[in-house]
């Protein structure tokens, strides 16, 4: 999300600090660039307008002109006109201020992933501030529809035990599951009821109708708007027409980690007058977020997400059994099982490319990979092979001679070369954390930043075979 567009600001920005002093004609060449970049990426023609003309009047100004840095004051002023337009500083939380049990109004298009949405919030606020969650499905049209929202209660019961769906009655209207499910809610002591309603192929005025009678019968504290992300301008159409006939009070951008543009992102503010609330990237339910203009400006300017890198590392990683690993990394005892250990933290982390765009400067690294997607099924060969392995072999590599390895490719569904590959590498590694343990975390630094260092090692998975980021 938002490579491209992150790509071109940052180099617009990177051509500007090089000059010493900025002129007018400087600040005017950039903002041509800018706006382009922003046009390419699918952001609204008025919001790129509005974008464009707030830095043009604020760079050419005396403070900008005559700074001991320009480059760097026209970034700052472009980093604060991204956190505008994306809605202004700090997330903007879900509005639970009501009686319970409180309704949450779920609309958009068929195939937004408002349904997987809707268990992905249920789960958000049953685990994160204890809620017990009702979801309803009033969709009533689309085959099984109803009995999907049951089978994703069910999946985010098991983890809470906070979470049910309402049961399933044939023949009934929406707006009759509606208002069941309101009563339900007061009956059983729920504290929020999820209405998730039907979407169209297309917007239609029979859709909006139903919206607006479900509307008026629940009075919903929100009306979330999911939008697909990898619409582009579509999605920001999508929002304006919602907005303008049932109105909404936040939206909801699904597929943030596909390979989009982000200008609806940019644009949704701008045109709908509602933020963005929250984001969903994948299909794990866990893999909802809270939505951050200043973090989101900061990753399109090449500056990272260090802040939310962390806070997504606290919610996922098993940090005892980090710590474990790590301290038999640094003592030079790392073995198959714990390398293991490793890919599963970085699973639950989610996709190395997201994990990369998180961190500061990473944009150049993936530059340096160019097309190249990282080719992350490499871990799920590795885990094969070593589930394949002995106890005695996974704990001493080094016993695994020929016909060993016939046998663990045989039983992995792999080669002897994918096998002598991952041997070589794992022998690598250890040999590196010997060498780590002895040189400090200074000497880690300079190894990732040299030679064979972090990129060379991450042009590596770009094809199949190649080496993990950190074999």
């Amino acid at each position: 999300m938002f490579d491209q567009l992150s790509g071109k600001m940052s180099g617009v920005l990177e051509g500007l600090s090089k000059n010493g002093k900025l002129t007018e004609g400087d600040v005017t060449e950039a903002m041509r660039e800018v706006r382009l970049a922003m046009l390419e990426a699918d952001v609204a023609l008025p919001v790129v307008r509005d974008f464009v003309n707030k830095v043009r009047e604020r760079s050419v100004g005396h403070e900008v002109l005559e700074s001991v840095s320009p480059g760097q004051a026209v970034a700052k002023i472009v980093n604060d006109a991204l956190i505008d337009a994306l809605g202004g500083a700090g997330a903007v939380p879900l509005n639970l201020a009501a009686v319970p049990p409180v309704p949450v109004l779920m609309v958009g298009l068929q195939g937004s992933g408002k349904t997987t949405t809707s268990g992905k919030i249920a789960l958000r606020l049953s685990q994160r501030e204890g809620k017990k969650v009702l979801l309803a499905s009033l969709d009533v049209y689309r085959p099984a529809a109803q009995l999907q929202l049951q089978q994703l209660a069910e999946r985010v019961n098991a983890i809470t035990k906070r979470v049910t769906a309402l049961p399933i009655v044939a023949g009934q209207s929406p707006v009759e599951i509606a208002k069941r499910a309101l009563d339900t809610g007061r009956r059983e002591g729920y504290d929020v009821v999820i209405l998730d309603t039907a979407g169209r192929l297309s917007i239609d005025e029979a859709l909006m109708d139903e919206v607006r009678q479900i509307r008026a019968v629940t009075n919903p504290a929100e009306t979330l708007l999911v939008v697909d992300a990898m619409t582009g301008q579509d999605a920001v159409n999508t929002a304006k027409s919602f907005n303008e006939a049932v109105g909404i009070t936040g939206v909801v951008m699904s597929r943030m980690d596909g390979d989009a543009r982000g200008g609806a992102a940019l644009s949704m503010k701008a045109i709908t007058g509602a933020p963005i609330k929250l984001t969903g990237s994948g299909e794990k339910l866990e893999a909802l977020e809270e939505f951050h203009p200043e973090r989101v400006a900061g990753r399109i300017l090449g500056l990272g997400d260090v802040a939310g890198l962390v806070e997504r590392a606290a919610e996922t990683l098993d940090h005892e059994e980090g710590e474990r690993v790590a301290k038999k990394m640094l003592a030079g005892k790392f073995d198959l099982d714990d390398y293991v250990s490793q890919i599963n933290q970085i699973n639950r982390m989610g996709s190395i490319s997201g994990i990369l765009g998180m961190l500061p400067g990473m944009g150049k690294i993936k530059d340096m990979l160019g097309d190249k997607e990282i080719d992350t099924s490499i871990f799920k060969r590795h885990k094969a092979i070593i589930s394949s392995m002995t106890q005695q072999e996974r704990k001493t590599p080094g016993i695994i001679k020929a016909s060993r390895k016939k046998r663990i490719a045989a039983g992995s569904g792999t080669t002897v070369q994918e096998v002598n590959r991952l041997l070589k590498q794992f022998d690598d590694m250890s040999t590196m954390m010997k060498r780590i343990s002895k040189m400090g975390l200074g000497g880690l630094m300079r190894g990732m930043s040299g030679a064979g260092g972090l990129a060379d090692m991450m042009k590596g998975m770009g094809k199949p075979g190649g080496r993990p980021p950190f074999a």
